[in-house]
């Protein structure tokens, strides 16, 4: 008796998750003008990042060292003084480098006329032309067929 008693309770459990089902998924599948639209542009933004200063000290001073091995007289004067500009910008151009970041941009023309911009750290699973749904204000993209 309790075996029968579980089964049927587990079997009207299932059917009301799913008899839920196709009311969920059409209430995910109904598209208004702020949550639909077509991607426009996809890009992957590369930033460079911004020099603090150690990077142009670090790379004058041992340009300086390396270009006052040059020369004598006043040629191992210039040859420190252009040694130490060379390092220096070359030192400041490493450290930025070092600290650029990416991300990718994605461009939506909604349904209702507006263009929506987003940003994300990973590849977006949609690509220029597709019809999108937005999801959670559009942290997640979700392509729709037809």
């Amino acid at each position: 008796m309790t075996r029968t008693f579980r089964h049927g309770i587990a079997a009207a459990a299932a059917i009301a998750l799913l008899g839920s089902i196709p009311q969920v998924a059409g209430a995910q599948s109904k598209c208004t003008g702020a949550t639909c639209g077509v991607v426009d542009r996809v890009e992957l933004v590369e930033k460079k990042g911004q020099g603090s200063g150690l990077g142009l000290i670090a790379g004058g001073v041992v340009g300086g060292v390396l270009g006052h091995q040059i020369g004598s007289g006043r040629g191992n004067t210039a040859a420190t003084i252009l040694g130490a500009g060379a390092g220096a910008y070359a030192g400041n151009e490493v450290e930025k480098n070092a600290k650029k970041s990416s991300y990718w941009a994605v461009a939506i023309r909604m349904d209702n006329g507006q263009t929506r911009n987003f940003t994300y750290t990973n590849q977006p699973p949609v690509h220029e032309g597709e019809r999108v749904r937005l999801i959670d204000s559009g942290r997640r993209l979700s392509r729709i067929s037809g």
